[in-house]
């Protein structure tokens, strides 16, 4: 064998290896589909929070947290 073809055959080995890694990597990310539905149970709960936090009780209940550790 030629060292010209010994030198394609070891470049085409290595960049064919790089490719196969590369498609193994792409193929773990997550879908589209899987973050969109995670972006909107995310939504949902930090629609929750707020409501939580603004809620006149959950106000109500901080401002005689705080007066207790005061007096």
């Amino acid at each position: 064998m030629d060292p010209f073809t010994m030198v394609v055959l070891i470049v085409l080995i290595v960049f064919g290896s790089k490719m196969l890694t590369r498609k193994q990597q792409f193929k773990n990310l997550p879908r589209d589909e899987e973050l969109l539905a995670e972006l909107d149970h995310l939504r949902e709960r930090v629609a929750i929070l707020e409501e939580i936090v603004t809620d006149e009780k959950f106000q109500l209940q901080r401002d005689l947290n705080r007066l207790e550790r005061e007096g």
